[in-house]
């Protein structure tokens, strides 16, 4: 039995590192931006993994280094047991078509000077899957399975609205057949009347394919939608991983707090009676990141212990339902809850 399989994890992420080059004067090096710095993460097959953070906290960062369209700085990713950060450029053509990408930008990220089938029959082609009227017929039923009527793939990809763009770069990631999506802020550039739409055909094309995604969003609403287990990142660190349910109702970290507490709840009289966390200044410049904690800059809790020694990830939760947080304060966070008081420093 692989690694992977003998902890139910498709891809495991340890110590992922991918830090960015900053020059100076004659090409020289004079630091970096460290945009991850040493993620941990696994998700189990079939699940859908959500990772939320700020602008700038490296979701999208994270989401290409794992693919290997960036090479890492450092670290591993282990897919289906095998280790694609030392695999070879031949290695990887046989592994990319079991992990796709449904990008942010619909219109972005489709050739307008192809037809939407000709998108979709691309991936079919550089793979080398089937004939040609086999990739004709796989092209059609991709369509169906998206939602579209096969007949609208000779059209071009302004003819289409947002909703329909993202259903072809769907269906474009599903033509190989992946085991594993990530689905990199695959709403954000939508209609919210259209987003629902594209966040339940993706939950329905899991179900029925038996996918497994890495979700990424900064809409926390759809995220606790779709998401079994979500993961919190800050400043290229994990600051929470756990159960969707749990990070939600009893999160641990102050950042989580602050995150949740942006929130719009739809109930007026619930809404009113929320406490609020606004937090103070940007996130720190991830150049030069602050010693200790890194998201002491803005907490309110922090004290001396947090601007000189890092918090590492530690489980506080049940033996069946690991709930991580790098926090020195979880603790107190965790029994401020229920306690109808509220979260005060």
């Amino acid at each position: 039995m692989n690694a992977a399989n003998s902890n139910g994890a498709l891809l495991e992420v340890r110590d992922l590192v991918k830090h960015f080059p900053v020059f100076g004067l004659l090409r020289r090096k004079v630091g970096a931006v460290r945009a991850l710095d040493g993620i941990s993460l696994d998700i189990r097959r079939g699940e859908t993994l959500g990772l939320v953070g700020e602008s700038g906290s490296g979701k999208s960062t994270a989401a290409r280094t794992i693919l290997r369209l960036l090479e890492p700085t450092g670290g591993q990713v282990i897919f289906d047991g095998q280790d694609i950060t030392a695999a070879s450029r031949k290695a990887l053509r046989s592994i990319r078509p079991r992990m796709q990408m449904v990008f942010q930008d619909p219109y972005a990220s489709l050739n307008p000077r192809k037809t939407a089938g000709s998108t979709v029959i691309e991936a079919l082609e550089v793979n080398r899957i089937g004939t040609a009227s086999e990739r004709r017929r796989r092209v059609a039923e991709l369509f169906e399975l998206v939602g579209l009527s096969p007949r609208l793939r000779n059209r071009y990809p302004h003819e289409f609205s947002g909703g329909q763009r993202q259903r072809i770069g769907i269906a474009r990631a599903l033509a190989t057949e992946p085991h594993f999506i990530i689905a990199d802020e695959a709403i954000s550039a939508l209609d919210v009347s259209i987003q629902a739409q594209i966040v339940n055909l993706l939950d329905d094309l899991k179900q029925q394919l038996e996918l497994t995604y890495l979700f990424i969003s900064h809409d926390l609403s759809m995220v606790r939608h779709i998401s079994d287990r979500v993961a919190v990142l800050y400043l290229g660190k994990v600051a929470e991983l756990g159960a969707s349910q749990d990070v939600w109702e009893r999160p641990l970290h102050p950042y989580t707090l602050a995150l949740l507490s942006a929130v719009p709840v739809p109930d007026p009289v619930r809404e009113s009676q929320r406490e609020r966390i606004v937090l103070s200044g940007d996130p720190p410049d991830p150049a030069a990141p602050p010693s200790g904690c890194r998201f002491h800059t803005r907490c309110a809790f922090a004290t001396d212990l947090c601007h000189t020694d890092e918090p590492v990830l530690r489980d506080l939760g049940a033996p069946q339902a690991p709930h991580m947080v790098a926090c020195h304060h979880a603790e107190r966070i965790r029994g401020s809850h229920g306690t109808g008081k509220g979260i005060t420093p």
